[in-house]
């Protein structure tokens, strides 16, 4: 796992919001729901919303186009739409928010 600090905390959003940011060559949301932080990949497998204009409710991140929901725990998405977004591990450490991505075994050898 290689982790990234991604904002200070003065940059974490507010509850009930979120922001998307670039790490590591990737948009990743940041969601803070009921004052517990995620990260999740950028936009909506459905039709390709971006989660930065939709919004939270009952733990779950609504797409802005469709209104499909994904648990922010999990990751899948609600009964009937068969799919699920990518969650990436948070870690909220003294200096500011970080993000972890699994590393392939490509960048183990050559990153």
């Amino acid at each position: 796992m290689r982790w990234f600090k991604v904002l200070n905390k003065a940059q974490i959003p507010t509850i009930d919001s979120i922001k998307t940011i670039t790490v590591d060559g990737r948009q990743v949301c940041i969601v803070n729901n009921a004052d517990k932080i995620f990260a999740t990949q950028s936009y909506c497998p459905h039709a390709g919303g971006h989660f930065d204009g939709g919004w939270c409710k009952n733990g779950n991140l609504i797409c802005p186009i469709h209104r499909y929901e994904y648990n922010l725990e999990t990751g899948r998405g609600a009964e009937g739409q068969g799919d699920y977004i990518n969650i990436y591990p948070t870690e909220l450490r003294e200096d500011g928010l970080y993000v972890g991505f699994e590393e392939s075994w490509w960048s183990k050898l050559w990153g």
